[in-house]
């Protein structure tokens, strides 16, 4: 087998159902099996697949085992040279997975290949971003990155035609060598959702693999579709999977630095609240949601 495809899916079986269709209208030149993990969903995803796409390989689990453990339910089956891990709430443009495989096969030093991910009305988003560090963080939480680019990337000033190295690539699609994961190992996970594909890149670059962003190869990520039907949890759910990658990669002096920027941020973000009931009702009840969520993360934040 050529490529193996992984798809985690919570609750999108619309989006889904686009991912699938999106997959399976690319023209791929190579052997590929598909598989879909559905952890737990009660929106009719797993019938979904069983009715419209009977090449594909479903694992349906009786819980929500998280991101990690799921995409590795799958990988552990999978007999693809190439793994590419797929959200379910993409969908894959033109021969962005041909061009990302045929990357791989003409650089033996790419580990992993991301490409550029897209929002639906064709704008640049996030694809990539350098390797978090005390100072990088606290440069983003407090908006530095608006004065000088340190915590991200200057995309937008990149080529489009030109591959780029990169600390980190979004996990949204994301396609890496077997023999990378048989080296460095699965995804952690003790990560149940983000960071896990921030510290699967850092085990990467240890072992002396390069991850190269691919601008021509294209792909629409809606984002969030899962993890919005849940805000708040998901919200301090990134702060936790934060604080698990810098107490893994960092020492315990920098997890309690970095917990003390967060304690900061987190102020300074309380401190306009005020300022939100100034703001039209739209704006309002988007800000106020915002804050609700910070005041949990004060609450929770000592015992990350």
């Amino acid at each position: 087998m050529d490529l193996s495809i992984v798809i985690v899916n919570w609750r999108t079986r619309d989006f889904l159902a686009e991912c699938l269709n999106s997959v399976f209208s690319s023209n791929l030149d190579r052997n590929v099996e598909v598989y879909v993990v559905d952890n737990c969903s009660d929106d009719g995803s797993a019938e979904l697949i069983n009715e419209q796409f009977p090449d594909v390989r479903l694992i349906v689990n009786s819980t929500n085992v998280g991101f990690a453990r799921a995409n590795n339910q799958a990988i552990i089956k999978t007999s693809g040279e190439n793994i590419l891990l797929l959200n379910p709430d993409t969908i894959l443009k033109n021969d962005a997975i041909n061009l990302m495989v045929d990357y791989l096969a003409l650089d033996p030093g790419a580990g992993v290949v991301g490409p550029r991910l897209l929002n639906p009305d064709g704008t640049l988003q996030v694809s990539a971003f350098p390797e978090p560090t005390l100072p990088r963080e606290f440069w983003r939480m407090f908006h530095l990155d608006e004065v000088h680019h340190y915590a991200e990337y200057p995309m937008n000033e990149w080529s489009i035609e030109a591959a780029k190295e990169v600390d980190v690539l979004m996990g949204a699609c994301f396609l890496v060598r077997r023999k990378v994961l048989d080296q460095v190992g699965l995804l952690d996970g003790d990560f149940f959702v983000y960071s896990e594909e921030v510290d699967l890149c850092t085990r990467i670059r240890e072992f002396g693999w390069r991850l190269i962003w691919l601008p021509t190869a294209e792909v629409i990520h809606f984002g969030g579709q899962s993890t919005q039907q849940v805000s708040q949890e998901m919200f301090l759910q990134l702060y936790q999977g934060k604080v698990q990658y810098f107490r893994k990669h960092h020492s315990t002096p920098e997890v309690w630095l970095y917990k003390f920027v967060l304690l900061l941020a987190t102020l300074a973000r309380l401190m306009l609240t005020p300022f939100a009931y100034l703001e039209s009702y739209s704006k309002n009840s988007e800000l106020l949601e915002l804050l609700k969520n910070y005041r949990q993360l004060l609450q929770v934040l000592p015992k990350m």
